[in-house]
């Protein structure tokens, strides 16, 4: 074990029992009628199978909403409460927070196949309770070695949209089965089979379908049901989609798992499953081969390292954006006293709105790959830079997009994901986003194998100012090369406090990923918010391009008012992220926060 982290002292961990399960969130595990009274509060846990899962956030008990969950001794907070609590078992069983953080990534495999992954990937961010420098391991996806610049254009040099989302060519090399791996390698105390075994089971033996998962498929239909395996996978015989309340099984997944258990990565990346990949690929013009499989390595980095307010912020490095921006934003903000304005006032937001527009116009500039391409973080994340752009917003009028461009940093140095937040018992921490892109990936299920294939290769830019998915506008630092990791914005943060760990987050959201963590970490340092209301409020984003202000349902009509007088555009669209975030504090107790934006979240601690 290569680790900082404090943790068992044997493989098999302690068995000692501290503490009891102090609350669950939106639970998902009773199947009666009552209301179940947890550590002298009431949690709604389900009012039948048929139900489990189903309550939306405005169906959340009167103050539930805003009151986290507390623990002493473990707290996992994750997007679905069967992987909550298989990871918590092995917080329980005396296992470390990447032990936990790794069982919940392949639980999550099984029981959330729209985000949660093995076909796809990501980056864990893990901090040591000792105070420890966070180390972060890149587990992206990685494009083809047959992948070429002009891989999604048509003869004209016109970008084919759907080339990059729904076909074989969308899938990047998976990172997800090596990076779980090389956590647990570095800093785990148990083995990868024990990680996979409760995976296995719920593979194998099923799991009850939430309301959740039924409305999902049911929306994705059109685009699943195109590819034979896929229906054959997540679909009925006579092609119906599953109802909450039935058992829903998966028995080729729970193979594909079982040789990664039997064989360790070689179970994936090499044998019988690269094969099943591979031929997949060969069907159907995918780039996709048995060699770029068995090539595929995860990356250790060091993270981005910023400070706001006296607190050490620590996030995802390139190939990921959403550390350097979330860093160079909080430098913005920094300059205007935020907490005098209040949470979501019409000046916070105006303010916030700009500072998101000047650093998602560096993104287009600045941002890519490190193993390909040279990226300024030093200077982005510079205090004197965002001084620089402090001084370009006026308080009174919002700047157009159109007169934005990407700044002049310092010299060069040499939209369906999920993610989870882990604390042990020694104060270890891990946050990991990860991802197959859109909600279900590509659409597209490996034959025999029982997973999904992700879409990663449209958050490469396909052609310089032509935007993406998400409307994220890519330039030559974000061009598809063999090998390279494609631009990301998940963003899995660590905060601390006089080098002790206080704040575990993240969210997925494609590119709103960025802004939501950053409103969850100012909800906290500005406004004082516990870390349940912190996640629970509503949000705002600005990504320079489309040159408007999206909001959530709960801004006041009034703060809408005013911000249009300042020349902004506001548009009220759909729930922003659904982030899962831990805080400690000074005494060692956690606080959960699961975000009520997805019915299936929760944050368990004993």
């Amino acid at each position: 074990m290569h680790s900082h982290l404090q943790a068992p002292d044997s493989k098999t961990g302690s068995n000692s029992r501290s503490g009891r399960l102090k609350a669950t969130v939106l639970g998902a595990f009773a199947v009666s009628t009552k209301l179940v009274a947890v550590s002298a509060r009431l949690i709604v846990i389900s009012t039948s199978l048929a139900v489990s899962y189903g309550a939306h956030a405005d169906a959340i008990l009167e103050g539930e909403r805003f009151n986290p969950v507390t623990a002493t001794q473990g707290m996992v907070s994750t997007s679905h409460a069967l992987a909550t609590e298989v990871a918590l078992q092995i917080l329980k069983d005396g296992g470390n927070a990447v032990d936990a953080a790794v069982t919940a990534g392949f639980a999550l495999a099984v029981t959330q196949p729209r985000s949660g992954n093995i076909g796809g990937g990501g980056f864990m961010l893990i901090a040591p309770g000792d105070g420890a420098a966070p180390e972060a391991i890149d587990y992206r996806e990685t494009a083809p070695a047959a992948a070429t610049e002009d891989l999604f254009l048509d003869d004209d040099g016109n970008v084919v949209q759907n080339r990059s989302r729904f076909t074989h060519k969308a899938a990047g090399v998976p990172g997800t089965v090596a990076g779980l791996a090389l956590a647990l390698e570095r800093h785990g105390s148990i083995s990868l089979k024990q990680a996979l075994a409760p995976a296995i089971k719920l593979a194998s033996d099923g799991f009850i379908v939430p309301r959740r998962f039924n409305e999902g498929l049911e929306q994705a239909r059109e685009r699943m049901t195109l590819w034979p395996a896929t229906l054959k996978t997540f679909y009925k015989e006579d092609g119906s989609a599953w109802q909450p309340g039935e058992r829903f099984r998966q028995p080729e997944l729970a193979a594909t798992l079982q040789r990664i258990a039997d064989q360790g990565t070689d179970g994936f990346y090499r044998g019988e499953t690269a094969r099943l990949i591979a031929e997949e690929m060969a069907r159907h013009d995918g780039l996709i081969t048995e060699t770029d499989l068995a090539g595929y390595k995860p990356v250790v980095r060091t993270p981005v390292h910023g400070t706001y307010r006296g607190y050490d912020i620590y996030s995802m490095s390139p190939p990921s954006s959403g550390g350097v921006h979330i860093v160079q934003i909080l430098n913005i903000m920094e300059g205007f006293p935020i907490a005098k304005f209040g949470h979501n006032s019409a000046s916070a937001i105006h303010f916030m709105a700009e500072a998101m527009k000047l650093a998602y116009a560096d993104r287009t500039q600045y941002l890519g790959d490190t193993d390909f391409v040279d990226v300024p973080v030093a200077g982005l994340i510079s205090k004197g830079y965002a001084e620089e752009l402090r001084g370009t917003i006026r308080a009174e009028k919002a700047r157009p997009a159109s007169e934005i461009k990407p700044g002049q940093p310092a010299a060069y140095e040499s939209p369906e994901t999920t993610h989870f937040s882990v604390v042990d018992r020694w104060g270890n921490a891990v946050s990991n986003t990860y991802t197959i892109n859109f909600s279900y990936g590509s659409g597209i299920t490996v034959a025999g194998a029982g997973f999904l294939l992700n879409n990663e290769m449209d958050d490469f830019s396909a052609k310089p100012g032509v935007p993406n998915a998400y409307g994220l506008i890519g330039g030559a630092a974000n061009k598809i090369e063999p090998g390279k990791r494609m631009l990301s914005s998940m963003s899995p943060t660590v905060v601390r406090k006089d080098g002790r760990n206080f704040l575990v987050t993240g969210s997925p959201g494609g590119s709103r990923i960025i802004t939501t963590t950053l409103q969850v970490i100012m909800n906290v340092i500005d406004h004082g918010m516990n870390i349940q209301s912190a996640v629970s409020v509503p949000r705002i984003h600005h990504q320079w391009l489309p040159d408007q202000i999206r909001i959530e349902q709960g801004i006041s009509a009034d703060t809408v008012k005013l911000l249009e007088s300042k020349g902004h555009t506001v548009v009220t669209d759909s729930a922003m992220g659904a982030i899962q975030s831990i805080m400690i504090g000074e005494d060692g107790t956690l606080y959960g926060g699961a975000d009520p934006r997805r019915s299936t979240s929760s944050a368990m601690g004993f």
